[in-house]
C-alpha cells in the first residue's frame, strides 16, 4: 500500500511520511522529538551562559560598545582574556555549537528539509568554531562568526517555508531583522543609526532573533509530535 502522509502532518505544515493511514514512519516522531529538544537547549545555553558571562565580566563591558565574543577575548593585537567570563562563553559556544549540530542531523531524520537543515548544521559549526577560536585568534574567529550570523538567519528564513501560520511570518521577520542586522554591522557600522545602537548593540539585533528562534523552533518540532499523538487517540 501507498504510504501517505497523515492528515496532523499536513496541518503542522511538515511533511512526514507515513508507513499506512495514521501511522508514522517508525523513528520519524522521536527524531523530531529530539532534534526539538537540542535546538531548544542550544537557545537557552546561549542565552543564559551570555547573560553569565556578562554578569560577571569585571568589566569595564557595555552591550554597546562591547560584542558577545569580548566576553572571550578582547580585541587584537593585544588581545586581554579575563577569567571567569572567558571559560563560560567559550565553553557555552563549544556546547551550544554540538548541540545544534546533533539537533540538525535528528531534524534532517525527521524532516528530510536539506534546506533547512544545510543552513543549520552551518550555524552549529559556526557557535562550534567562535569557541574554539576566540578573539585571540581573529581572522578564524571572523570566519566563524560570519558564518553563524549569516546561516542562522537563512534557517530562519528557509525553516519558514516547513512551518504553518503564525510561525511562518514571525520566523520571516526574525530572519530579514537578524540579516539586515549583520549586513549593517558590516556595512554601515559608522552611520546612524546603527552608530547609535553600536558594536555590541547592532550585533544583538543579529544574533538574540537567531537565538530565540532556536527555541521556538525547537519548541515547535516537539509540540507537532504531541499534537500528532493526540489526533491519533
Amino acid at each position: 500500500m501507498t504510504s501517505v502522509p497523515s492528515r496532523s502532518a499536513h496541518r503542522s505544515g511538515l511533511d512526514v511520511q507515513s508507513a499506512g493511514p495514521g501511522q508514522p514512519v517508525p523513528g520519524t516522531g522521536r527524531s523530531r522529538r529530539v532534534a526539538g529538544l537540542l535546538l531548544s537547549l542550544a537557545g537557552v545555553a546561549i542565552l543564559m551562559g551570555s547573560i553569565t558571562a556578562e554578569a560577571l565580566h569585571p568589566g569595564p563591558y557595555t552591550t554597546h560598545a562591547d560584542t558577545l565574543s569580548h566576553l572571550g577575548a578582547s580585541e587584537p593585537p593585544n588581545s586581554v582574556v579575563v577569567q571567569p567570563s572567558a571559560g563560560i562563553f567559550d565553553g557555552t559556544m563549544l556546547a551550544s555549537g554540538a548541540l545544534i549540530l546533533l539537533g540538525a542531523w535528528f531534524a534532517h531524520r525527521a524532516l528530510d528539509r536539506r534546506a533547512v537543515t544545510i543552513p543549520t548544521v552551518l550555524l552549529g559549526l559556526g557557535v562550534l568554531g567562535v569557541g574554539v577560536f576566540p578573539l585571540t585568534s581573529p581572522g578564524m574567529h571572523t570566519v566563524f562568526a560570519m558564518l553563524a550570523f549569516f546561516s542562522g538567519g537563512i534557517a530562519m528564513l528557509l525553516s519558514a517555508r516547513v512551518t504553518p501560520a503564525p510561525f511562518r511570518q514571525l520566523w520571516t521577520i526574525l530572519g530579514i531583522v537578524s540579516l539586515v542586522a549583520i549586513s549593517l554591522g558590516v556595512l554601515a557600522l559608522d552611520r546612524d543609526p546603527v552608530a547609535a545602537l553600536g558594536e555590541g548593540g547592532i550585533e544583538r539585533w543579529n544574533s538574540y532573533p537567531i537565538v530565540l528562534w532556536l527555541v521556538a523552533f525547537g519548541s515547535f518540532l516537539i509540540s507537532t509530535v504531541a499534537a500528532e499523538r493526540e489526533s491519533m487517540r
